[in-house]
């Protein structure tokens, strides 16, 4: 009976934060000329993110909790690491994740390198996408989906194609048909025809998809690489090192584009 109480307080909170995400979600004014692509799109992807998100949050609390416990003594404070992305319309918010990196400086007092501050602990947290978890609360603030193009940071905007901006239609997401295609190892085009792909046919079956293919991707590795070892080489392409095999991950890019995503 307990645990029935339980689950039906869970489901209460979260009913009642998906229905308050839809009045929001209808009352809001459009800014572009997107079309959903049917009616998951246009009436239930949007509470359907805020009831699970929510319910995840809760179920996931004393997990998220230690896991807070273990950034706060391994990497100190903030447990969380905050960063502008752009988000449906470009609107920029502050995404969420758990920080994985430590604040070690030079003699300077400069940060060193991304590749110095990178702990065993924040790698772990990267390949099994643990840190990834607090961006639960952007989505039910409406920041994101579950679903959908993964933010990039803003500097990259200026350097999108008139196509490319339309990634930005909807909501960014906590995975997308990218991630569930390559993760790692693809082109900055591969990613924004993927984007763009989903952009222009989100349906239910879909989303379901690439959550079953990310979770796959997340659980046996694949695709996953760690860029503590990446490089430019000679030819301009961008290598990683994984079990001393040399990888090229992107094609040749401009210098803006060229940032580790």
């Amino acid at each position: 009976m307990i645990i029935l109480k339980i689950i039906l307080g869970i489901v209460s909170i979260a009913t009642g934060v998906s229905l308050i995400a839809i009045v929001l979600e209808f009352t809001q004014k459009r800014n572009n000329a997107h079309k959903p692509y049917g009616p998951y799109e246009k009436f239930i992807k949007r509470g359907l993110d805020a009831f699970l998100s929510t319910g995840a949050l809760i179920i996931l609390s004393p997990f998220l909790l230690i896991i807070a416990a273990l950034v706060r003594i391994k990497l100190g404070s903030p447990v969380l690491f905050t960063q502008d992305r752009p988000g449906k319309d470009e609107q920029i918010f502050k995404l969420y994740k758990f920080r994985t990196m430590t604040d070690d400086q030079d003699e300077k007092g400069n940060l060193k390198p991304d590749s110095d501050r990178l702990t065993a602990f924040g790698r772990k947290l990267r390949a099994l996408s643990l840190d990834e978890l607090p961006e639960l609360l952007n989505i039910v603030k409406g920041d994101m989906s579950i679903i959908g193009p993964r933010p990039l940071i803003p500097a990259y905007l200026p350097y999108y194609t008139e196509e490319e901006h339309h990634r930005h239609d909807v909501r960014p997401g906590l995975s997308g048909l990218a991630q569930a295609n390559g993760r790692s190892f693809i082109s900055w085009e591969s990613i924004f025809a993927y984007d763009l792909e989903y952009v222009n046919q989100i349906s239910f079956i879909n989303d379901c998809k690439i959550v079953l293919n990310t979770v796959n991707n997340i659980l046996t590795k694949h695709d996953v690489a760690d860029f503590t070892q990446a490089y430019i080489g000679g030819d301009g392409k961008k290598h990683i090192m994984i079990e001393g095999k040399d990888y090229v991950i992107h094609q040749p890019l401009d210098e803006e584009r060229a940032s580790v995503r």
